[in-house]
């Protein structure tokens, strides 16, 4: 994964540069905005870091004319700015999140984590299986058996079969799951689970501390 960081603090810049070089991400580092535009015509990234005060050009405004120039590279803002406006004024030009400074670099790692994940979700197909069952993740619909009897679940429920079926056979990580519920814990999500199970007669594996499998028939 290839990152642009736009910070005009090189002690602040240079470590996280460092941090997520050693994370395993390939991090090119500028301290003005008029240099994003110099790297974004050469170079193609898979994510920008963007502070807001910088000395030229303001991270928003950068952000602006990347987007106007149909540039839909996602964008995280770091910055000292912690009033509503300007943090709404990041999300509604398409910032996918906002960190306020000072923060710790893990968590940072974290967020880049969780939007690569989710980016990479792959797209529910219009009908999953898994042997006699068929589901619908679009409507929740869960067909079973040769009668074609069918009952619906509800959004979370279809999100997490969603998940185990498009996943059969690999083991879904806790987190992952925890991040569907509304109320993320761990014994809410194990109720969730021995609901699926009961209701849909399937096996689904607990590997303890690591998350939840669907054997692939």
């Amino acid at each position: 994964m290839k990152i642009l960081l736009l910070e005009d603090d090189a002690i602040l810049g240079e470590s996280l540069q460092e941090y997520l070089e050693i994370e395993g991400y390939e991090v090119e580092l500028v301290a003005l905005g008029e240099e994003v535009f110099d790297r974004t015509f050469e170079t193609r990234y898979d994510l920008y870091i963007f502070d807001i005060n910088v000395p030229d050009i303001s991270g928003l405004e950068v952000f602006r004319e990347l987007v106007e120039a149909e540039d839909r590279t996602p964008v995280i803002y770091i910055s000292a700015l912690t009033d509503i406006q300007t943090i709404t004024r990041s999300f509604n030009l398409g910032a996918i999140d906002y960190l306020k400074k000072p923060f710790d670099p893990e968590e940072l790692l974290l967020r880049i984590r969780h939007h690569l994940r989710t980016s990479e979700t792959p797209r529910p197909e219009v009908l999953l299986r898994y042997g006699d069952l068929s589901f619908e993740p679009t409507t929740g619909k869960v067909t079973l058996g040769e009668k074609e009897e069918s009952l619906y679940l509800g959004e979370i429920q279809g999100k997490i079969l969603g998940m185990l079926l498009q996943r059969q056979g690999q083991l879904v990580p806790t987190e992952e799951l925890l991040e569907v519920l509304e109320r993320p814990n761990l014994n809410a999500l194990r109720v969730m689970m021995a609901k699926l199970k009961k209701k849909l007669g399937i096996d689904i594996t607990n590997v303890r501390a690591q998350g939840y499998l669907l054997e692939k028939i």
